[in-house]
């Protein structure tokens, strides 16, 4: 992609393209920063010779570099719509994913709800592999719900109705009122995975954190676990004395990945693409320090364990070293940061095809989600008719492509 820099010269807007020489661009993407404009141009309208002849259009001023851009290898790996994408991970791969199915692609994100450590994705995807249902030994009751005997909480208390059903390998979301309904739920979690993963073109693993929390007594919830120690993905806010919280060592986390590797392999039952990437979402709650720890060690462990990685997290650091590209808790990035990170993950594994039939999707669904302020109105039965119409014709036009447009 061109890189072009737009710049407010008092009342005059100057292109500047490399050395210097103005051009026009068609589609850009751009972030306000302070008195200039940062563009990515897709397309250039005229090139650099018909300008040449055209000195009065012709201005020369200092050109610089405004952040250094962080060199990726080229990938053989081509996504476009025909392809199954899965993202496994923190909350950064359920926000990335979101960006890809903005857009129409096919994606799975988190079956089991958001999972930060690779121990943990690790024994979902063992889990999905296995082909074993969940049953009444993989669920437990919600603390929360102990009648307390003796004033003071003690989880191997007995539990009445009040609680909330849960799975220490899965998300709150799969959670529920009655121990059926929480088996139901991760066993359809289990099937949708396995059924999607078996077609699967690429997994992209988001790792989040290398702390990782460890059940220290199984026998501390009923009928969950049979060892000690026993990983767990969420603590579902019970007592923090029944954990033990560890970080866990790089080669820990390269035998996990090894073995997230395994899984995928064995559920698709051939080769598929398999991408590692870092959340670059900082984990205060394990201090400044802490944080950097943890982020070494996934990065040093996806580097030894010689898998395919994209880095979300160099970019965020480099390319977006600025508190403006956070949200308003100066955590999570900000909707212009996901964005950037989509279109450079797009810039290594699209095609120019694939990139121009992106812009034609974002462009419909820009239409097809303008607000009705009346919906029975003819105006806007003739809208739904044209918006149906070019639905079809997209659908025709790029294989693979699904918008689920009624009409």
């Amino acid at each position: 992609m061109f890189q072009i820099y737009l710049l407010f010269c008092k009342s005059q807007l100057i292109l500047q393209y490399k050395n210097c020489v103005f051009i026009e661009i068609l589609t850009v993407i751009k972030e306000i920063r302070k008195n200039y404009v940062f563009f990515t141009a897709q397309q250039l309208v005229q090139d650099v010779s018909t300008l040449a002849k055209q000195p009065q259009s012709i201005t020369y001023i200092y050109s610089m570099e405004f952040f250094t851009k962080v060199d990726i290898p080229a990938s053989s790996i081509r996504i476009d719509y025909t392809s199954r994408i899965a993202f496994f991970g923190s909350c950064f791969a359920d926000n990335i994913s979101a960006q890809f199915a903005a857009r129409k692609f096919n994606v799975l994100a988190n079956p089991f709800g958001t999972v930060y450590n690779p121990l943990s994705i690790e024994r979902q995807l063992k889990r999905i592999a296995s082909g074993k249902e969940f049953g009444e030994e993989d669920v437990f009751q919600d603390e929360h719900g102990v009648r307390v005997d003796r004033g003071s909480q003690d989880a191997r208390g007995v539990q009445d109705a009040r609680g909330l059903w849960h799975c220490w390998d899965a998300h709150g979301s799969l959670s529920a009122a009655t121990r059926e309904d929480c088996i139901a739920k991760l066993n359809a979690a289990s099937s949708r995975a396995r059924e999607f993963l078996q077609k699967a073109d690429t997994v992209f693993i988001t790792l989040g954190s290398a702390f990782v929390y460890y059940l220290k007594d199984c026998s501390a919830a009923a009928g969950n676990g049979d060892a000690r120690g026993k990983v767990v993905a969420n603590c579902h806010r019970q007592d923090p004395r029944l954990f033990e919280r560890r970080l866990i060592s790089v080669d820990e986390a390269a035998e996990a990945i090894r073995g997230i590797v395994e899984c995928l392999r064995k559920i698709a039952g051939r080769d598929l693409h398999i991408v590692f990437t870092v959340s670059p979402l900082r984990h205060l709650g394990d201090g400044a320090h802490g944080n950097n720890l943890s982020k070494s060690t996934l990065l040093l462990a996806i580097d030894k364990a010689d898998t395919s990685y994209f880095p979300s997290y160099e970019i965020v650091m480099d390319e977006l070293r600025d508190y403006r590209f956070y949200d308003s808790d100066l955590v999570h990035l900000s909707k212009t940061a996901e964005e950037h990170i989509f279109a450079r993950m797009v810039e290594s594994y699209c095609d120019d095809t694939t990139r121009t039939n992106i812009a034609r999707v974002e462009k419909f669904m820009k239409m097809a989600n303008h607000r009705i302020v009346n919906a029975g109105s003819p105006t806007a039965i003739e809208f739904a008719k044209n918006c149906a119409a070019q639905a079809r014709e997209l659908e025709k036009q790029i294989p693979g492509l699904t918008l689920h447009v009624p009409g």
